[in-house]
């Protein structure tokens, strides 16, 4: 069964999307253990530069899905259709959860917020307690957002076991 292939960009932003939000997601968690000091601040700023990208990133991603709706997929019916579709969902909306969440939490520190070493106005004024509440509900997303996005691979993988076709519609460099 040959299933549609998505467009270049799609696979591109999908790709670039990937290793960026597992990167986030592992540098999230390798830094939230080092003591406080130089290497934490800075493992900070960069987490928070490329949560930056990331809220770029999802914003294209956005305007492009909106004018470009995903190539049907013969292989997929009914029930199994039906959970694809909720999970790509899921993942859309935690995409712009997770960075929402992180700015959010940013703009109610007393740290500037710089990209890459560039200052960067943002919107919120320094409170501990909201800060604490954004910054615990960033983590509480991007835990769900890894879990989310394991379950994505795993669905990836049965796909390419069952050689469906599924899977070669984002692989960059494949044909189906």
């Amino acid at each position: 069964m040959s299933a549609a292939r998505y467009g270049t960009p799609a696979i591109i932003l999908h790709w670039v999307s990937a290793v960026l939000v597992i990167g986030l997601i592992g540098w999230g968690i390798w830094m939230a253990d080092l003591p406080k000091g130089d290497e934490r601040s800075w493992a900070i700023g960069v987490h928070k530069s490329f949560g930056l990208i990331a809220i770029l990133l999802i914003i294209v991603r956005l305007a492009w899905r909106l004018g470009h709706p995903p190539p049907d997929n013969p292989a997929l019916a009914g029930a199994e259709r039906k959970l694809a579709s909720a999970a790509h969902r899921l993942l859309y909306l935690l995409l712009v959860l997770v960075p929402a969440a992180g700015f959010t939490s940013v703009s109610f520190t007393k740290y500037p917020l710089r990209f890459f070493g560039i200052p960067i106005p943002k919107p919120g004024y320094p409170d501990e307690a909201l800060n604490d509440l954004f910054s615990g509900t960033h983590a509480f997303l991007a835990w769900t957002l890894a879990i989310v996005v394991v379950i994505h691979v795993a669905a990836a993988i049965r796909h390419g076991l069952r050689r469906d076709g599924t899977i070669q519609r984002m692989l960059p460099f494949v044909r189906n």
